[in-house]
């Protein structure tokens, strides 16, 4: 195996045994990176120089025999949603293009004291908003098992780089969907954590009430892993929980007899679900109850309302939040150049000629969609028929998921009703794109936890002509576990179960 292939806890146990340094480790990445990300594009910034001097400390740190944390010295990558000391974070904008933050986002500094080595940032839809990763101002990602086809999004980068052995573990950020989907299309593990167990502060911002950001990794017991060291109370964001931090690794292995799982049928009968993607499911139910688990159907009917709600507060708060991008305060900009040469003397003559086509050259087609579907929901005279109905939606759709775990440990349904679709095929028709999500925003409205795990892989019906995993000849597929509010510990230990099982039948 080589060193980039290992998995968090793999590349941890053959530092501490010094079967190989940290730089060597690192360069690994650096090297498969170089080797595939030309063909995948999973990196807009790749940071070599400051990668490897990291990975000099903790190399001097192992040959002192001194004790290295779980992350210490191992090389992940970071969605350009999380600002960076010193790194470039963009958002996939050209707005942000030149932006370089002065600070380091909670979960950046969290990582960091863990001994993080970034290998640079990844491309994702600008902003967050899509779900394949086209919507970025610095082209698409293309998905490792077929490159004609997208690996999801808006997490597109991370996970098709780890997916590809680009890095050990990723970084990503879920809004509605954004780590489970592209982790489900890419066939990895993708974590998101309930609504105020991982700080907000810092992250460039899109659905503030619904965001998460969690790990994107090759294993469960690796976001497991990865999750210890991010969860917890954070003074700059008010939204954090101050429940205490479990050890997510502590109880992976402890069986799941009598564990009761729940399966909503508004999910499974839905008519843009695959049948193959359901039939899937219904194997991986087997493993389930093989190891003793109780599963039976159940209801979530507020479920054929989520879309719509969900839609409507994103929106409206991606118009509030993004209102503050001028083209003025976020670094010296290229494109605040390349406007003001464009229409000097003409279109520009006044401050607020400025901003309008400051955004218009530097907002994506999806974010201009975004910010003028928001300000409309929150205009005098809509506010109460959309976005106020909307939210009163949420809290009924929070109250059924409640409900349904006075009953059930753990709830497991699709991640997506499609597999991966080929790049530029939706892109004209948004309303499909966003039936994408169907599966998964109600996870965020409701504030769950929610993890991915593969269960399989599906024939295709015509061989990729390109790919750099996999045989051309089949996708994956997946099913997300979740969970009640802060119990990430129920469906790491469901998940990793599972894993255990699968690999056992191997």
């Amino acid at each position: 195996m080589n060193l980039n292939e290992l998995t968090i806890k793999q590349a941890h146990e053959g530092l501490v045994k010094k079967n190989f340094s940290s730089v060597e480790l690192t360069q690994a990445c650096l090297d498969q990176i170089k080797k595939t990300d030309k063909k995948i594009h999973s990196f807009i910034l790749i940071t070599k120089k400051e990668a490897l001097e990291q990975a000099k400390k903790v190399d001097k740190k192992i040959a002192q025999n001194e004790q290295i944390k779980v992350l210490e010295g191992i090389p992940a990558g970071i969605k350009d949603l999380l600002c960076a000391e010193g790194i470039k974070t963009t958002a996939c904008s050209k707005i942000l293009e030149n932006f370089i933050p002065p600070y380091d986002c909670t979960v950046i500094k969290k990582l960091k004291e863990n001994g993080l080595i970034i290998l640079g940032k990844q491309n994702c839809d600008e902003f967050a908003m899509g779900s394949s990763t086209e919507n970025s101002a610095f082209g698409p990602t293309c998905n490792p098992w077929d490159l004609e086809r997208v690996p999801g999004g808006t997490s597109g980068g991370p996970a098709a780089a780890v997916a590809a052995n680009e890095s050990i573990y990723s970084i990503g950020t879920d809004t509605g969907g954004s780590i489970r989907q592209p982790t489900a299309f890419c066939g990895i593990i993708g974590l998101k954590p309930t609504y105020g167990r991982v700080s907000r502060s810092g992250i460039i911002a899109y659905v503030s009430s619904f965001e998460q950001t969690g790990p994107i990794t090759k294993t469960v017991e690796d976001a497991a892993i990865v999750l210890n060291a991010i969860a917890g109370n954070d003074k700059l964001d008010s939204t954090t929980s101050p429940k205490d931090v479990p050890d997510y690794t502590l109880n992976l292995n402890k069986d799941i007899k009598g564990i009761k799982i729940g399966l909503p049928r508004e999910f499974f009968e839905q008519k843009e679900l695959d049948p193959k993607i359901k039939e899937s499911i219904y194997e991986a139910l087997k493993v389930f109850e093989k190891l003793g688990a109780k599963i039976e159907e159940m209801s979530l009917p507020m479920t054929k309302y989520a879309i719509a709600a969900y839609y409507i507060i994103a929106k409206a708060e991606a118009s509030a939040n993004l209102a503050r991008y001028d083209a003025i305060r976020y670094g010296e900009i290229k494109n605040q150049k390349l406007v003001l040469s464009e229409v000097e003397g003409s279109k520009i003559k006044n401050l607020s000629d400025y901003y309008l086509t400051a955004r218009e050259s530097g907002f994506g087609d999806e974010v201009k969609r975004s910010i003028m579907m928001g300000t409309y929901t929150l205009s005098a005279g809509y506010y109460d028929a959309y976005y106020l109905k909307a939210t009163k939606i949420r809290t009924l759709i929070k109250q059924e998921y409640d409900k349904a775990f006075e009953k059930y440990d753990a709830l497991i349904c699709p991640v997506s009703p499609i597999l991966p679709f080929k790049i530029g095929e939706k892109v004209e028709d948004p309303l499909t794109m966003y039936l994408v999500d169907a599966f998964t925003a109600p996870v965020n409205l409701a504030g769950l936890p929610s993890l991915t795990v593969p269960c399989g892989k599906i024939k295709m019906e015509k061989r990729a002509k390109e790919y750099i995993i996999g045989n051309g000849e089949s996708l994956p597929t997946a099913f997300q576990i979740i969970g009640k509010h802060f119990d990430e510990e129920t469906i790491l230990r469901v998940g990793h179960n599972y894993e255990k099982a699968k690999k056992t039948q191997k």
